[in-house]
């Protein structure tokens, strides 16, 4: 029997959504070749799938120049420490996950080093600065990308690119029935249950959940029944949370580790904009998008996005068919009134959930995170 290599992945994932697309890459990784080694900076799903973690990307996972500006700090500790083990080890692939200003840095870093680059989830050319395509295209060897409409504006710079498909479609499935996961949160099936998802990212938490649960005390006060229920992701801790949740006049039941089961129990969901308000389509449930950034952040990015939508589900749909509240939009009042017409307009209700199975549709039957092993292992091979 042929031994196998024992090649060595470099994976940078700093966000909480890169963090479960690289873990699961290296699953199909692992089926497929079980010597490979897995290292880099990512969080808790990384590490449970075998990955070694040497630095937790928990506190740099941010959003706006504002926020990234107070973090640079600690984004450029990790960024020194992830150059020191190309130079030291130098290993055999460098799978950047997103977090694509990050990652372009350190992908030119491996490319002067001699390490291949493997970049997944690609930047969002196609909303703003559609320049970078060449930028990137310099200092990858494959671009990986998520949306079957995006390849086009790699091949028109003669970038190598591969369509390798979302990874959430693989992912996003409950793992019990409603009715069992209603008995298992101790919800009452005869009531309404609102889903808060404020988010993975700490700074979102502090911007996005008192809005929520200022909506879901309004909610309250007008339809006394209503359940809430609050998919923890595993990047905030329950000490931040807590900060929030305390003296609040309305009960919030927080789950861990089963966002999809959340999910799938909820009537209505509050979701920050993000991969969250993908899976909620992917789902099926009826949602409100929000954000909110610094003042300066978002008068930038105004300047710089070129497309009329910031949620996942209204851009592959190319039209509104989920309400944003965005930055000064976003009042508990408007949310709740949002939410409220999402659970008693069955007109409005059926529409929003007929759309969202067209968007489940749109994005095709998965695979990604085993094209994506696929990909690596091509890559690899043409040492």
């Amino acid at each position: 029997m042929t031994k196998q290599p024992a090649y060595t992945v470099l994976f940078s994932a700093g966000e909480s959504s890169g963090d479960q697309h690289a873990a699961n890459m290296f699953l199909e990784l692992k089926q497929c070749c079980p010597a490979i080694r897995g290292v880099g900076m990512g969080g808790s799903k990384m590490r449970q799938a075998g990955i070694d973690v040497r630095y937790d990307s928990a506190g740099i996972g941010v959003i706006g120049l504002v926020e990234i500006l107070k973090h640079y700090g600690e984004a450029l500790r990790a960024l020194n420490l992830l150059k020191q083990i190309i130079a030291d080890e130098k290993p055999d692939l460098l799978v950047c996950v997103d977090y694509k200003e990050f990652n372009l840095k350190l992908a030119r870093f491996a490319k002067g080093q001699g390490v291949k680059v493997l970049f997944y989830v690609g930047p969002q050319v196609w909303a703003w600065r559609p320049g970078r395509v060449k930028t990137y295209g310099k200092a990858i060897d494959m671009m990986a990308v998520i949306f079957p409409f995006e390849p086009r504006y790699y091949e028109a710079e003669n970038v190598p690119v591969r369509y390798v498909g979302h990874p959430s479609v693989d992912k996003v499935h409950p793992q019990r029935s409603r009715a069992e996961d209603s008995v298992l949160f101790g919800l009452d099936p005869g009531r309404p249950v609102v889903g808060i998802l404020p988010g993975s990212r700490s700074n979102e938490i502090k911007r996005m959940l008192p809005v929520m649960l200022a909506a879901a005390e309004k909610l309250t006060e007008r339809q006394p029944a209503l359940q809430f229920l609050l998919p923890q992701a595993d990047s905030i801790s329950d000490a931040e949370l807590a900060m929030h949740l305390g003296n609040r006049a309305v009960t919030i039941n927080v789950v861990k580790q089963q966002p999809y089961d959340a999910i799938q129990c909820c009537d209505a969901v509050m979701t920050t904009s993000g991969t969250a308000s993908l899976e909620i389509a992917l789902l099926g449930v009826p949602m409100v998008i929000v954000y909110r950034l610094a003042a300066f952040s978002y008068w930038l990015g105004k300047r710089l996005v070129k497309i009329p939508f910031i949620g996942l589900p209204n851009i592959i749909a190319g039209k509104a068919i989920v309400k944003e509240l965005i930055q000064e939009q976003l009042t508990a009042e408007n949310l709740a009134a949002e939410v409220t017409r999402l659970l008693s307009d069955a007109g409005y209700r059926q529409r929003c959930i007929d759309e969202l199975q067209q968007v489940k549709r749109r994005l095709g039957d998965g695979g990604g995170s085993k094209n994506m092993a696929e990909l690596a292992l091509e890559m690899l091979s043409r040492q």
